[in-house]
């Protein structure tokens, strides 16, 4: 409602009217019979409807505004009202305009209502849940766990001055490039709504296009000059659309250094930083972020095909032919960091995080304002689906950084999946050795945004700050010097310079109130507000032309003219000229927003020598604290503005050393500053790349084709030990410790004797793998893959499916063109007795991805491979366990879970939920869902793991009777992508059919590059609502628009075989 006080007294007159408004709103919605009653009580309660014989406001009202109302007109209605000459026309509009006002207070209301009792549920949730996080963590660690407490920098510590000092001269950046030198870092940044490239940029063209663009396009050319590193990648979407330049189509675009000085390591080939644009989503149309959404998958497999081309080249270039993979994968923003998520996962590399914006804190203010509810928030910004990548962000990141701590105290607070308290105990634990239980925080760091100071010219900061055309070089003025002067009587007194667009969070109008209402103030310095370009305030946004007015109201009222400036035109290249100018008669800049999440301005400000007044609420906070140039103030309080302003310009001595202070301390700001403090994090964090990759073996068939030399973790030969179908599982579940461990050294030994075997038995003379051998790299071989992931029918469906399947791939099998895969919940010993009762050979599948992504097998008919003749016929790929491992909470996990079903089967009576150990593996905790209407939704489930730092994957299966807990990154889609870095199977190869509804997962299946055939019919069972609630809709994630999408009526050999056709799979 900001900008709308001369409405108040008209709000006032409807709510003195109390019960007689309501009654009237009654009588009006209850039809014919009380319009009588409705009319009575107008004519009691207003003159002008008096006035205006038999018009019902009431009838307008609810006919009129419940059923369609927009805030954001009122100031134009109010206008066009004041403009009427007719006195009776001008009161009908604007009791009109009172019930419009007071339907909006009485939604706002409503709204706020709801907040609040979701606030409180959600409140007792988290404190229920951080209290057995609290229990857990407290059994064995009673002290110092408050972070600070053991000489230990906290949680969110943006200083590295005590381990590394800061680049303060170029002596200091060329010793610290000289240590750095040698290491060839190959770094992917990612960032993909907008319009990106390295030229020219856009800023303001739409909202899509402005401060995070400019941002990451200066991160990637910084870090590309920056020493140590070899190669950036800023991974973007490729637009070819006829609406915007040719340029943003372009596959690749090099990213100049700014200055060859910053240059401090030899260039190589490929080196250096570059836009690399992938396509995804509509080819011809430039779209908002909002509706990236469903294209996501499409962009990480298409990023991940780039990163693997671009590893292998690197490493022919610097990694001695062993490829150079990505040092860590950051994502900026929610959209971006979903990507990187899933890419981190896939290649089992570290992520790293930046949010720009949160979607939580964009919620709580929309919701606040009171003008949409929660839905159609929502509807219009897909605010919940931002709010679970983000989510996802915290369990899959290894550091967050941020630009100030006010955004990881207050901001980033306010999701499920952080808490700073808890941070700084598990920071403790981890430091003294002790156990977390499986829990995981993000670190949290702030590194304020680098500047490009190369473009101020000496003399822009010269310390004795006379007026004048100092530089002597003869050149005019800057166009914009006129534009602004003529505004003022005195252009020569100081100027206050505020750089803000008319928003009513800027708080300009308190500014011009400070200023209006000092007469000292007034007389001593000029005021100049630079509030955005505008041709006609009329056309301007209504919130926008509300302040505006209203800043040229007070104008009036204090009979400023010739004292305050506002044009109504600067190009952006201009506004480094405006900074100047007010340096040139020793002004100051002003930053008074209610809230400024950072405040680059002020940053640029004190680049060209202007002390700074600013907000004490938000980032000002810490660049104060660097910079030490100026005074912080109270936004709400125009005294305190108007002083903190006063004094500076009054007091030449202070201005003086403010200046000397910001320009001392301005390069704690600089791009090479910012990428150092960068860089010496990344440092911190532990390598991780695929593992198969660390084998000394030359030959890469060889080391394809033996995925048992892998094993590293004893833990895992326990899963093989479960897959026994006789009394070694019986023996397992009665505890003979001693028979186990026997089991498990044989084992161990005969796995560790076959090794060598295995290799010489799969491979012929020339290092190639045999015909006969019957091993994995099958899977190289194949031209194409069937993935069958149908999970909505019944078992004897899901068989026959199958068998149709093998029956119209039979000739292209036969040939070795095309392979199937198998793609399920259920844990491989199911999975074994369902095709055995089916009569279909496990050997007809090249691989099977079971309990829902956590395991990948293969099959064998070689004995050595099984560790007794009764064992399954599979063998486990360990090297795909190194790869989900990350963050997996293990035992703590399970004893977590294990309490939460205690804890239902207690509520509920009954046994509800229990653990099935003969299906559960070591990457996969399973549960029986007896009864699904007494179980959370998935949604909820997650939200408590989350609260208590665990990161896990949480699926129930199509009916809800199975419930699946998998490591965080582990998926059904994310091991397809694994088939295709492990075996090279290329993911615009493979083939995914699926039913019309699915798992938990079912969404991933259906994105990305792959194509996918969906059965539909009868046959398919409807999903149980126990995964199906999601907070956001399926076409949220998914596009059933992209091409790559067949929809099969039933699953009949010629529907499945003409399917399979269109996608040139199967021949004619």
């Amino acid at each position: 409602m900001a900008g709308n006080d001369w409405i108040n007294s008209y709000l006032e007159a409807i709510l003195d009217a109390g019960g007689a408004a309501g009654e009237i709103s009654a009588a009006a919605a209850g039809g014919g019979g009380g319009e009588g009653a409705a009319g009575e009580k107008r004519d009691k309660s207003s003159l002008m409807l008096r006035e205006r014989g038999r018009f019902s406001p009431a009838r307008y009202f609810v006919e009129e505004v419940i059923s369609g109302f927009d805030e954001t007109d009122l100031y134009k209605t109010w206008v066009r009202t004041a403009a009427m000459r007719s006195p009776q026309e001008r009161n009908t509009r604007l009791e009109n305009m009172s019930w419009r006002i007071w339907n909006l207070a009485r939604k706002k209301k409503q709204i706020e209502g709801e907040e609040a009792s979701r606030l409180s549920k959600r409140r007792l949730e988290r404190e229920k849940a951080r209290q057995y996080a609290a229990a857990d963590l407290s059994e064995d660690l009673s002290e110092g766990e408050k972070g600070e407490n053991i000489n230990e920098p906290p949680l969110h510590d943006d200083s590295t001055r005590a381990r590394m000092p800061r680049i303060g001269s170029t002596d200091a950046i060329e010793a610290w490039a000289s240590q750095h030198k040698d290491k060839k870092l190959y770094i992917v940044l990612i960032s993909i709504h907008g319009l990106i490239r390295g030229e020219n940029m856009e800023l303001g063209r739409d909202s899509d296009t402005g401060g995070q663009v400019k941002y990451v396009v200066e991160l990637a050319r910084a870090l590309g000059s920056t020493p140590g590193v070899y190669r950036v990648d800023l991974l973007t979407r490729q637009i070819s659309a006829p609406d915007v330049d040719w340029s943003y189509g372009e596959p690749t675009e090099m990213l100049s250094p700014r200055s060859s000085e910053n240059l401090g390591h030899e260039m190589g080939e490929s080196s250096g930083a570059y836009i690399v644009r992938i396509p995804f989503g509509p080819r011809d149309k430039y779209i908002p972020k909002e509706y990236l959404w469903p294209h996501i998958q499409e962009f990480v497999d298409g990023a991940l095909v780039h990163i693997m081309q671009m590893s292998k080249v690197l490493g022919e270039q610097v990694g001695s032919g062993q490829p150079v993979w990505p040092v860590v994968i950051h994502g900026h923003y929610a959209d971006a960091g979903d990507s990187a998520a899933l890419l981190s996962g896939a290649l089992n590399v570290p992520m790293v995080f930046t949010g720009h914006s949160l979607g939580r804190d964009k919620l709580e203010q929309l919701l606040k304002q009171g003008r949409q509810t929660r839905d159609e928030i929502n509807a219009t910004y897909k605010i919940m689906r931002r709010i679970e990548a983000e989510e996802l962000c915290l369990d899959a990141s290894e550091i967050i950084i941020t630009s100030t701590r006010q955004e990881i105290e207050q901001q980033w607070g306010l999701y499920d999946g952080f808490d700073l308290t808890m941070a700084r105990k598990l920071r403790v634990r981890i430091k003294r050795g002790v156990s977390c239980y499986g829990r995981y925080m993000p670190r949290m760091i702030a590194i304020p945004p680098g500047m490009e100071f190369s473009h101020i010219a000496p003399h822009d900061v010269d310390s004795d700050g006379e007026e004048g055309n100092e530089d002597g070089s003869g050149l005019p003025d800057p166009p914009i010097w006129a534009d602004i002067m003529r505004f003022f009587s005195n252009p020569r007194k100081p100027m206050i310079l505020a750089l803000a667009r008319p928003d009513p969070k800027k708080n300009i109008t308190t500014l011009v109130k400070a200023f209006g209402e000092h007469r000292e103030l007034r007389n001593l310095a000029n005021l100049t507000l630079i509030m955005g370009n505008r041709d006609v305030i009329d056309e301007m946004s209504s919130t926008n032309a509300s302040v505006l007015t209203s800043v040229l109201k007070l104008i009036d009222k204090y009979d400023l003219y010739g004292q305050v400036a506002y044009p109504k035109h600067h190009k952006q290249s201009e506004v480094p000229d405006i900074y100047r100018l007010a340096a040139r008669t020793k002004g100051v800049f002003i930053n008074c927003a209610f809230i400024e999440p950072f405040g680059l301005t002020l940053i640029e400000a004190a680049a060209y020598g202007l002390p700074m007044v600013a907000t004490r609420n938000g980032g000002p906070v810490d660049i104060h604290r660097v910079l030490d140039n100026g005074i912080l103030v109270d936004p709400h309080n125009q005294n305190e503005i108007a002083e903190a302003l006063y004094k500076l310009v009054s007091d030449k001595h202070l201005w003086a050393q403010c200046r000397q202070n910001g320009l001392k301390n301005i390069h704690q700001f600089s791009w090479p500053e910012h990428c150092k403090n960068y860089l010496s994090r990344i440092g911190t964090l532990k390598p991780r790349h695929p593992r198969w990759q660390k084998s000394d073996d030359a030959a890469e068939v060889s080391e394809a084709d033996s995925p048992e030399d892998s094993l590293r973790d004893v833990h895992d030969i326990s899963l093989n030990l479960k897959l026994s179908l006789d009394s070694e599982k019986s023996l397992s579940k009665e505890g003979n410790s001693s028979t186990m461990r026997r089991h498990i050294e044989d084992a161990v030994q005969k796995l560790s004797k076959g090794v060598s075997a295995s290799r010489k038995d799969g491979l012929g003379e020339n290092g190639e793998p045999t015909t006969g051998s019957n091993k994995w790299p099958s899977l190289r071989r194949r031209k194409y893959i069937i993935v069958v992931a149908v999970d909505s029918v019944q078992d004897a469906d899901f068989v026959q499916i199958i068998k149709n399947i093998l029956q119209v791939s039979n000739n292209e099998r036969l040939t070795g063109a095309v392979g199937l895969v198998l793609s399920t919940s259920r844990a491989i010993s199911e999975i074994n007795a369902l095709l055995t009762a089916g009569g279909i050979q496990t050997s007809d599948f090249d691989a099977f991805i079971c309990n829902s992504g956590s395991d990948v097998c293969y099959p064998t008919s070689s004995s050595e491979d099984m560790l007794s003749p009764a064992e399954l016929p599979f063998m486990i790929d360990l090297d795909y366990h190194s790869q989900i491992e990350y963050r997996w909470g293990g035992e703590g996990l399970r004893k977590t879970l294990i309490r939460w079903a205690t804890e239902k089967n207690n509520e509920s009576g009954q046994n509800v939920v229990v653990e099935d150990e003969e299906c559960s593996s070591t990457y996969c905790i399973s549960f029986k869902v007896k009864n699904t209407e007494a179980v959370p939704p998935v949604k909820e489930l997650r939200r408590t793991m989350r609260i208590q730092a665990l990161r896990c994957h949480v699926l129930y299966s199509h009916d809800g009777s199975k419930l699946n807990v998998i490591p965080v990154l582990a998926s059904r889609s994310q091991a397809l992508r694994y088939l295709y870095i492990r075996w090279g199977v290329q993911l615009s190869n493979m083939t995914v059919i699926v039913g019309e509804s699915g798992d938990t997962d079912y969404d991933g299946l259906l994105g990305g590059v792959h194509n996918t055939i969906i059965l539909k019919g009868s046959f398919n069972a409807a999903p149980n609502l126990v995964h199906a609630a999601r907070s956001y809709s399926l076409q949220d994630v998914v596009s059933f628009e992209k091409p790559g999408i067949a929809s099969v009526d039933g699953y009949g050999p010629d529907n499945l075989k003409a399917a399979l056709q269109q996608f040139g799979i199967l021949k004619d």
